[in-house]
C-alpha cells in the first residue's frame, strides 16, 4: 500500500480544539468505534463495555516543567523546551533564539542558573545543567508546564492537576499521555467491580510528539525517539490475560507504542528500551486488542498509528462522525475506543 500525508488529512474546525479541561475527568465524551457502526457514549460508560479478564495497562509517566525562558551571555531572549533526560545533569533540548546558541556557549535560564550548550543532537541542543541540584529538581522550581501548542493560552492552576493523570508516577514527560486524562477514582474502581485489571509501563513523551510529518511520501519519514520502562510483572500480565482469552486494552497511544516496540522481535520482553516505530496501515500489531485514544491532529503519525489499528475507513467515518457531533479535539479533548480490524 503505497500512503501519502494527504491520505491521512481532514477538516477540523478550530473551534472544537478543546482549549481547557471539562469540570471533571470522566465527563468526556467516548466514541465506541466499531467495524460498521458508531456509538456515542460516555467516557463514564466505560466500565460497560470491559469483560472480565480484560487487562488495562497504563502509562504511568508524570508531565515535567519542560519549559524555560532565559538569555544568551548577549542578552537575546531565549525559550527552551526539554525533550528528554540523558543523564543526571543533561538534557536535549528545543532552543528557540534569534541566533542559535553555539557549542560552549552558556544560557541564563529563569534569572536562577546558568546550563552550558554542548553542541547539537539532530534539531536538539544538548544542554548540561548545574551538578549541584537535580536536573528535575530544577525543572519542577523554575519551569512551566509545556502545554501543547494548539492551547493557546499559558498554562494555570488547574493544569497542573489536571494535565497529569491520577496514576503519573515516574517523571520524564514533556507532554501527557491524554488517553489516560480521562480516567478517575470512579471509572478505575468501576473498572475493578467489573473484573478488569490493570498493569502499568512507562513512556516518556518527547517534545517530537508534536513535529509535523514533513514528508508527502511516508516511507521517508522517520519517528523520533522515545524511552520506555515495561516491568516484568506488565509483561507476566499480558501473557496471563491471553492465556486465559482476555483482552489487552492499552490506554493511549504511549502505552501501543511502547508495547508493540516491545514486541518487534516477536515476543513481548519487559525492561527497558527506546523506540522509534512508526505505525501505518498494514502494521501486524502483536499485543494491544483494543486502544483507549483520543482525537488526534489532521497528518500527524498518531493518527496514522489509530488508522492502522482500527483500519482507515472507520476511523475516517469516526472522524467524521465527531466533526459533525462536536467532539472536542486533542489533549482536553474527548476519547474513542477501539477494536483492533484483523479484517485489514
Amino acid at each position: 500500500m503505497s500512503l501519502t500525508l494527504n491520505d491521512f488529512d481532514y477538516f477540523l474546525p478550530p473551534e472544537l480544539i478543546a482549549q481547557a479541561p471539562l469540570p471533571t475527568r470522566s465527563a468526556s465524551r467516548l466514541l465506541e468505534v466499531q467495524l460498521e457502526n458508531l456509538v456515542d457514549r460516555s467516557f463514564s460508560d466505560l466500565p460497560a463495555l470491559v469483560r472480565p479478564g480484560d487487562l488495562f495497562v497504563f502509562n504511568d509517566t508524570r508531565v515535567i516543567h519542560a519549559r524555560l525562558h532565559g538569555v544568551k551571555a548577549s542578552g537575546g531572549q531565549v525559550e527552551v523546551l526539554i525533550e528528554r533526560a540523558v543523564g543526571p545533569h543533561e538534557a536535549l533540548a528545543q532552543i528557540r533564539a534569534s541566533k542559535s546558541p553555539k557549542a560552549g556557549s552558556r544560557l541564563r535560564l529563569a534569572g536562577a542558573f546558568d546550563v552550558e550548550v554542548l553542541g547539537r543532537s539532530g534539531e536538539f541542543y544538548h544542554l548540561r545543567f548545574p551538578a549541584e541540584q537535580a536536573l528535575f529538581d530544577l525543572l519542577e522550581r523554575h519551569g512551566s508546564l509545556p502545554l501543547p501548542p494548539y492551547i493557546e493560552r499559558k498554562p494555570g492552576e488547574d493544569d497542573e492537576a489536571r494535565y497529569q493523570t491520577v496514576f503519573a508516577r515516574h517523571p520524564g514527560s514533556v507532554a501527557a499521555p491524554t488517553a489516560g486524562l480521562h480516567f478517575d477514582d470512579a471509572v478505575m474502581a468501576g473498572l475493578k467491580a467489573r473484573g478488569a485489571d490493570f498493569a502499568w509501563l512507562t513512556l516518556h513523551v518527547g517534545a517530537g510528539t508534536f513535529q509535523p510529518v514533513r514528508v508527502d511520501d511516508l516511507s521517508e519519514h522517520r519517528m523520533h525517539r522515545e524511552h520506555y520502562v515495561i516491568p516484568q510483572e506488565t509483561a507476566d500480565a499480558i501473557a496471563r490475560t491471553r492465556a486465559a482469552g482476555g483482552r489487552v486494552i492499552a490506554v493511549g497511544t504511549t502505552s501501543l507504542r511502547a508495547l508493540e516496540g516491545a514486541a518487534q522481535g516477536g515476543e513481548l520482553r519487559a525492561g527497558a528500551a527506546e523506540t522509534e516505530i512508526f505505525i501505518l496501515p498494514g502494521f501486524r500489531f502483536q499485543v494491544a486488542d483494543a486502544l483507549i485514544t483520543n482525537f488526534h491532529l489532521p497528518k500527524s503519525t498518531l493518527l496514522m498509528l489509530v488508522s492502522a489499528f482500527a483500519g482507515m475507513a472507520p476511523i475516517r467515518r469516526a472522524y467524521a462522525h465527531a466533526v459533525a457531533q462536536r467532539y472536542r479535539f486533542f489533549s482536553y479533548g474527548d476519547a474513542m475506543f477501539l477494536s483492533r480490524n484483523d479484517e485489514l
